[in-house]
């Protein structure tokens, strides 16, 4: 018999800037994974950090892996060799000072940009990085999306790649905090397994 397929929640904790952000969403968030005994994986902004200790503090807590998301959140193609070093290294220090956690060598590029740029990549690798993409995306992010959207789309894209889905959702919309659950619900229902993104690399 073979192994259930294994998927990963990833979530991006960045400052919110759309008219559906909810401030309780992260909590909410949280305690459904917490409810289900799911970890995930969370890809924290530097300065978000710096602006919600308590609430870096408690993913740490709770057993979530974390990774490294950048300072300011700019695309990262924008920034020169230096600028992109001290981005990437500030929020590396701004998340250990918080959590005590190394958030090395998660990685995400706000955006996605700069994921594929050779030089982005070399700067990343010099830094003890490496991005995590993703290939299932609800786009949770838009505000004219429904969470009964955000839930349907994430569980059948899931569901459609399969073994090594990378789901990327956010900590910030209300949406995304009302769909949590019944993702959560819906593909343990499929027969789905959560991992972490480390968890996932070390699948055979």
């Amino acid at each position: 018999m073979s192994e259930a397929p294994a998927v990963a929640l990833t979530f991006d904790a960045e400052h919110p800037d759309r008219p559906h952000h909810r401030a309780d969403a992260t909590d909410r968030i949280l305690s459904a994974l917490a409810d289900a005994g799911v970890r995930a994986t969370f890809f924290v902004q530097g300065r978000w950090a710096e602006s919600h200790p308590s609430e870096v503090r408690s993913i740490a807590a709770q057993g979530h892996l974390l990774g490294n998301h950048s300072t300011y959140h700019a695309r990262m193609t924008l920034l020169t060799d230096e600028g992109l070093r001290t981005d990437v290294g500030r929020a590396e220090g701004t998340i250990r000072d918080l959590t005590g956690v190394d958030v090395r060598p998660w990685f995400r590029c706000p955006f996605g940009d700069g994921h594929d740029d050779p030089r982005v990549r070399a700067a990343l690798d010099e830094l003890g990085y490496r991005d995590v993409w993703w290939n299932v995306e609800p786009f949770d992010w838009d505000p004219a999306r429904t969470a009964q959207q955000v839930e349907r789309d994430t569980v059948a894209r899931a569901l459609a790649v399969g073994d090594g889905a990378v789901v990327l959702l956010h900590t910030w919309p209300g949406t995304t905090a009302e769909a949590v659950p019944g993702i959560l619900e819906d593909l343990r229902a499929a027969g789905v397994r959560f991992v972490t993104v480390d968890e996932l690399e070390r699948l055979p």
